[in-house]
């Protein structure tokens, strides 16, 4: 709707919702157009099919009234509106053929008088299944009948002299009449090695797998490696690309490994900056040596893991390494930090910790050294303010089961500290087992069937949105499962709902430009999420280096509260398909929710703003941010009168804001004569409050003005030292 002389938006009380059966004519069923299930047919109960996803219409008013906001589940912020003409239409593909039960219509003032509801099985034949007449505005619940995969409102006649304008295009029903139910549970497919103290040639297996995996990139093998509850001896599982290993107890302590897991950096000559892609967790370890090697980077976790000993996080011959990330996890001796430039570790117990490189933080952690930046480099919070841990597979007897971990508030040291941890667990049988070649419609008939998600390690194509609609839902993934949107679509989207749990995959982007890769919540985006939020771990973004990739923003966050809990969102700087045009992406993660915590943030390489903050009250404990490598001149980065876009952006309406240990660095090789503004930009305001943060040049390559705003002195003193820049606390 125009906003010049538009009728005043309203929406009806709850009171009137109805049935269209006053004034509504069902149209006949003749000629067999219509296919009715017989009476004796079981049906599930009917479930909300269309929400997330994919609308087109005849016409739209404008850009913000796209079709796309009529099924995004935002009842009064969002709308589509038509043009100001009779016979306009907007449908909904649902994915898959389902059984029809009914359709809620929420209109805005502009209302449809007269209309038909129609379905279709291929989006092109259409028969009316309902007609309804005499509309008056405000909701209507129209019953339907039968099946179809398309579900369309054709408007007939106008109620206004405006165009037709829904808040909300509901479709209802089951997915029973598109084909057989999906089954829950099942075997875990060929790229999951599940292991006991008794299977032979463990170590021959683990060699194998590494072998193929230790320098592939970005290859398509995706593996994971799962003990079962027990002791193993003499093992040296070095983990490659896409490996994960885990125990399968519901303790760390039920599987011990007397031997070592062990990440290195032979493969890249002792650089261990590309080590990414790869995880442990759940397993107590006992080093021959007394310590072990976990030399990673980027989008490489290390959870709920019990160290008999030390860890060192450097290469052999301590070549660089770029950081990483553990959480929920004790180490009995020293932690050996030394090249690593930086780290976050969450609620984790640690005999100690040697040596900052730029930007090492904690929060919870029991023996970390206390806040000393800027130098050394330590920013130490004694809490984490909100945290729940990754959902996790394991064994209960003989039965699989996935562990969903409680919220903790103000936590410190390890969940598992005195004893069980706290949580539920949800059998395999209430997950659908996700296996290479599953589609996108199977992926979301399994979701609208109340089943979960485990993906099993794979690459899956997916032609539409995953939907995930229902509160509580756990998308879990094994061996960096990666998802890749083909022809544009967003791989994901959840809606604004309590309790969802993201956790284990990669999203890789495809050739075709997507405008969003992972969103959660629609726009405006408004629900109390504080008791059960929307949790996203271990979730991997990507865009380029596996081949060429396009996405607008990579990670959209609307809904409030979330907790993004250690997250690499990574524009290629090499690899396959990259170039400043060629893997396009110009905003990395933008939130718009109020009170959303992030714990682990990685984002780097995008065109204009890494992440950009509009939500109230968010808080951002360690940033690691590299700007784009291949910026071609100055001018590719101009941001109107501002040299270069900030790294991390907190707009000005924001009022309230916190973060904590955040570094932003540029390596400008095409042209190093590039010079930003500032690594970090934000509003002076009081509650608006930034503690420990640095911008480096990493060898001249490059150069900041200021830190933050225009605080913070310039890195082009340090010349090629890669020397930090430093500001303690702002304002």
């Amino acid at each position: 709707m125009s906003s010049v002389g538009s009728p005043p938006a309203f929406r009806r009380p709850a009171s009137s919702v109805r049935r269209a059966t006053v004034g509504a004519l069902v149209a006949s069923l003749a000629g067999g157009l219509l296919a009715v299930l017989p009476a004796a047919t079981a049906q599930a109960a009917p479930t909300l099919l269309s929400q997330g996803k994919t609308a087109t219409a005849s016409s739209t008013e404008g850009t913000a009234y796209a079709a796309s906001a009529a099924v995004d589940g935002n009842l009064t912020g969002t709308r589509w509106a038509s043009q100001w003409t009779d016979a306009q239409w907007v449908q909904v593909d649902l994915g898959q053929s389902a059984t029809l039960d009914r359709a809620l219509l929420t209109w805005e003032a502009a209302y449809g008088k007269s209309y038909e509801i129609q379905a279709s099985d291929n989006g092109t034949d259409w028969r009316t299944v309902t007609t309804v007449t005499g509309g008056d505005g405000g909701t209507d619940e129209v019953t339907l009948s039968g099946t179809g995969r398309y579900v369309r409102m054709n408007g007939l006649t106008r109620g206004t002299g405006y165009g037709y304008s829904l808040w909300e295009f509901q479709v209802y029903g089951s997915t029973d009449g598109g084909g057989p139910t999906l089954p829950g549970g099942g075997d875990l497919g060929p790229n999951v090695h599940v292991l006991d103290p008794s299977t032979p040639n463990i170590q021959a297996k683990l060699d194998q797998v590494f072998q193929a995996q230790e320098s592939a990139q970005f290859g398509a093998g995706r593996h994971a490696f799962l003990l079962k509850p027990g002791t193993y001896n003499g093992l040296n599982a070095q983990i490659g690309f896409y490996t994960q290993i885990a125990g399968l107890g519901l303790r760390p302590g039920d599987t011990t490994i007397n031997g070592d897991v062990t990440v290195d950096a032979g493969w890249f000559n002792g650089n261990a900056t590309q080590n990414f892609w790869r995880g442990a967790e759940g397993l107590t370890l006992n080093p021959v040596n007394g310590t072990n090697r976990w030399a990673v980077s980027q989008a490489s976790s290390f959870r709920r893991m019990h160290v008999k000993g030390g860890l060192n996080l450097a290469p052999n011959g301590y070549g660089w390494a770029s950081g990483g990330y553990i959480a929920d996890s004790k180490v009995d001796g020293q932690i050996g930090n030394y090249s690593q430039q930086q780290w976050y570790t969450r609620e984790s117990s640690i005999g100690g910790w040697s040596n900052s490189v730029w930007n090492q933080t904690f929060s919870g952690v029991e023996g970390a050294p206390a806040t000393s930046f800027p130098e050394p480099r330590y920013t130490t919070l004694d809490t984490t303010p909100i945290s729940r841990e990754k959902p996790y597979l394991y064994l209960d007897g003989n039965e699989y089961k996935v562990f969903a971990p409680a919220k903790r508030v103000n936590a410190r040291g390890t969940s598992w500290a005195n004893g069980t941890p706290q949580g539920e667990s949800v059998p395999l049988s209430q997950f659908y087992v996700v296996k290479p070649g599953a589609t996108a419609a199977t992926i979301n008939q399994a979701l609208a069937q109340g089943l979960h998600l485990l993906f099993t390690p794979g690459i899956y194509h997916v032609d539409q949105t995953i939907n995930v609609n229902r509160a509580n839902t756990i998308v879990l993934g094994l061996g960096l499962a990666t998802i890749i949107p083909d022809n544009g679509v967003t791989a994901m989207k959840v809606a604004d709902v309590d309790g969802v749990r993201l956790a284990g995959f990669l999203i890789d982007a495809g050739p075709v430009n997507s405008p969003t890769l992972l969103e959660l919540g629609p726009q405006n985006s408004g629900a109390d999420h504080a008791a059960n939020p929307t949790t996203v771990q271990d979730v991997y973004i990507r865009i380029g280096g596996a081949g060429a990739g396009k996405a607008t923003t990579s990670m959209v966050v609307n809904s409030d509260d979330a907790i993004i809990d250690h997250t690499w969102v990574w524009r290629a700087d090499h690899g396959e398909g990259w170039g400043w045009e060629t893997n396009r992406a110009d905003y990395g993660v933008r939130v718009n929710g109020d009170d959303v915590l992030a714990t682990g943030l990685f984002v780097e390489h995008f065109n204009k703003y890494d992440v950009e903050w509009y939500g109230e009250r968010g808080r951002t404990i360690f940033y690691q941010n590299e700007k784009a490598y291949d910026a071609p001149n100055q001018a590719a980065i101009q941001n109107g009168s501002t040299k270069g876009y900030a790294a991390y952006r907190v707009d000005d309406s924001v009022d309230t804001h916190e973060a904590w240990g955040l570094g932003s660095y540029c390596n400008y090789n095409v042209d190093p004569t590039i010079v930003q503004d500032h690594g970090f930009k934000a509003p002076v305001k009081p509650n608006v409050k930034f503690h420990s943060l640095l911008v480096v040049s990493l060898g001249g390559m490059g150069h900041y003005n200021h830190v933050i705003n225009d605080t913070g002195a310039s890195t082009i003193p340090a010349g090629t030292s890669t020397v930090p820049s430093t500001v303690v606390s702002f304002p």
